[in-house]
């Protein structure tokens, strides 16, 4: 469903492998979103092809201020998260929206996209993966959510043992992107 000038709705579409936490940075985005108003609407969901570890994966995050039903897939997102630099190819930039931004984990540049290193900050934090470094360089690059509310929504649906590795990955990222 395309965007429409009588709607907040936000697509955001997530790319990784299986174990990237695709679908997990989804869901966090999503809780974040209505965390603190009760007029705001999150629904994230996976389309997985062979349910496999490092099989490509797509999850979807529709945020609006109207209840969200539309279980189809975004066909035209504002923002594009790839957690895996070999899953990128240039047709993406036909899936956003105008104005629409494309965020890839990469250590390498590529034209008319905004890459990261996503990795290093994974890794200084112990973290296996890289969800949630791409959730806080969203944070920063998008406002669609506040750092504070991503934090809330880690605290709410990770295990309390993993929580604060991620949530310093998360702020790191997000102070990055905005530099």
């Amino acid at each position: 469903m395309a965007n429409s000038k009588n709607t907040e709705l936000k697509e955001i579409l997530w790319l990784g492998r299986g174990g990237q936490g695709a679908f997990t940075a989804a869901k966090l985005l999503g809780a974040a979103y209505t965390i603190d108003d009760d007029n705001k609407y999150g629904l994230a969901f996976p389309s997985f092809g062979p349910e496999r570890r490092g099989a490509p994966v797509r999850a979807f995050t529709k945020l609006d201020t109207k209840p969200v039903v539309d279980r189809s897939q975004t066909e035209k997102a504002d923002y594009i998260v790839i957690l895996d630099d070999t899953l990128y190819a240039p047709q993406f930039r036909e899936l956003l929206m105008d104005g629409g931004k494309l965020i890839v984990n990469s250590k390498k540049g590529i034209e008319g996209v905004l890459t990261f290193d996503a990795e290093t900050i994974a890794a200084e934090f112990r973290l296996p993966t890289v969800n949630t470094v791409m959730l806080g360089l969203l944070v920063g690059i998008s406002g669609v959510i506040t750092a504070e509310n991503a934090v809330e929504a880690i605290k709410d649906h990770m295990p309390k043992k993993i929580q604060e590795r991620n949530i310093n990955a998360l702020l790191k990222a997000a102070e990055e992107a905005v530099r």
